[in-house]
């Protein structure tokens, strides 16, 4: 059973022990319990109130002891930008769902990145790929030092033990891993397939709503982070460091996740997309898709992110005299998409739960044939989509396939056919078709 804390970036306080959380001071002479106090810190010690992220822990030992000395491991199909496979194509793409191995592995042997960008030491970014997961991470732990992870089960759920509480996530909901926070993976239904993104910039946030104000889209009360829990385990493991695009690891002789009290505001977390409140067109014409956006990580450029999380849920579609699925467009932004379940608007067929599908900056994108047959004759009377879940990473920076991505037996060579049935409409009258 998992206990959680509600609101996005808030203080928290939590201990698993009575007591165990000094009260006044954050570095006692002496803690309660002989716990040893631990910083850890998500931002820079000056950032400004607001974006000051830290927590103080409070553990059976201090990090030191389970951060010895890390060798390097094998190579992984987990890339780190800058990440490109040479000769890609510049070509809108598409990807059909991964199969799951008959091999077991564990959730971070399991994670194939499929497109990259920006530059992980340059802490600008961001990677996109897919975890197939099949087994536990009965002795084995880890901690990414390279990028915060947002992770999208798609099928299967997971549990996420981490060294500040435990996170039960299933599809139609989200967790996220702080950079430098200890976890292991559990896999409550014996497999698990969904997404990951790995962010290398500014920690994730909520999006400014601008006109749209205080209210809908995502609340802040509505993300869960996790109340301590700690084990207190003696027996041989191993702690995994992704750092600098490599692997690297330790062997302990106990568990690292012995937190027993905690406070602050730098914490893994939870949220269930359900949740979101959509807003849209009420008369005619449909806002841009930013309406959508959940979480953003800003840039250096205002209003402008170097990660946007936008989801496309369930939500009813009442503009009158409206194309209503998305328009034809080309974008300044790069657009990474996948869907959880159901099916998606723009793409009715081709575009399967657990598939994905990228459209670089300035490459030409849309709705395809059969949408705009529908979309084109429907009656402009209140629809209500339901039963679908899409996501979409986005950035301002181009998105680069991985060797992995261009080599992947579901990635559909045929995927430009599905806007060729498209027909010339043009009549020369101002009515337009015929």
């Amino acid at each position: 059973m998992t206990d959680y804390m509600s609101g996005f970036g808030n203080e928290f306080e939590t201990e698993a022990l009575k007591g165990a959380l000094p009260k006044g001071r954050n570095s006692p002479q002496r803690c309660p319990y002989g716990l040893y106090a631990e910083q850890l810190s998500g931002s820079a010690f000056t950032a400004p109130p607001g974006a000051n992220r830290r927590s103080w822990l409070y553990r059976i030992r201090p990090s030191v002891l389970h951060a010895r000395r890390f060798l390097a491991t094998q190579p992984s199909w987990w890339k780190t930008a800058p990440s490109r496979a040479a000769g890609a194509a510049i070509a809108q793409m598409r990807w059909g769902a991964p199969a799951l191995p008959d091999r077991p592995q564990t959730f971070v042997e399991s994670v194939r990145t499929m497109t990259s960008c920006g530059d992980a030491d340059g802490r600008i970014g961001m990677s996109a790929g897919v975890y197939l997961a099949t087994r536990d991470m009965e002795d084995d732990y880890f901690y990414n030092a390279d990028g915060e992870l947002l992770i999208l089960p798609q099928q299967g759920r997971i549990l996420l033990e981490t060294e500040m509480g435990k996170i039960a996530a299933a599809p139609g909901e989200i967790c996220v891993l702080p950079r430098g926070v200890k976890c292991r993976v559990m896999l409550p239904d014996a497999t698990a397939r969904g997404y990951l993104c790995e962010n290398y910039g500014a920690l994730l946030t909520l999006p400014n709503r601008g006109v749209i104000g205080a209210n809908s889209l995502a609340s802040a009360r509505d993300f869960l982070t996790p109340v301590a829990a700690y084990a207190d385990h003696d027996a041989p493991c191993r702690l995994t460091v992704k750092w600098g695009g490599g692997f690297y690891a330790c062997d302990l002789d106990h568990s690292p996740l012995d937190v027993v009290a905690w406070h602050g505001n730098y914490a893994p977390y939870k949220y269930d997309l359900r949740r979101f409140s959509p807003v849209g067109a009420l008369l005619f014409d449909h806002p841009d898709p930013s309406i959508f956006c959940m979480l953003t990580s800003p840039s250096s450029q205002p209003g402008v992110g170097d990660l946007d999380f936008v989801i496309f849920p369930e939500r009813w579609q009442v503009a009158e005299d409206t194309f209503r699925p998305p328009w034809f467009h080309l974008n300044a932004m790069s657009e990474f998409m996948g869907l959880i379940f159901g099916a998606y608007d723009a793409k009715p067929s081709g575009f399967e739960p657990g598939g994905m599908s990228l459209h670089n900056a300035m490459l030409p994108h849309g709705p395809d044939a059969d949408a705009v047959a529908s979309a084109t004759k429907a009656p402009s009377t209140p629809v209500k989509l339901e039963d679908t879940l899409a996501f979409m990473f986005e950035t301002r920076l181009p998105q680069h396939p991985t060797e992995y991505a261009l080599t992947l037996a579901t990635l559909q060579t045929d995927y430009e056919a599905c806007w060729s049935a498209l027909p010339k409409r043009f009549n020369g009258t101002p009515g337009g078709a015929a």
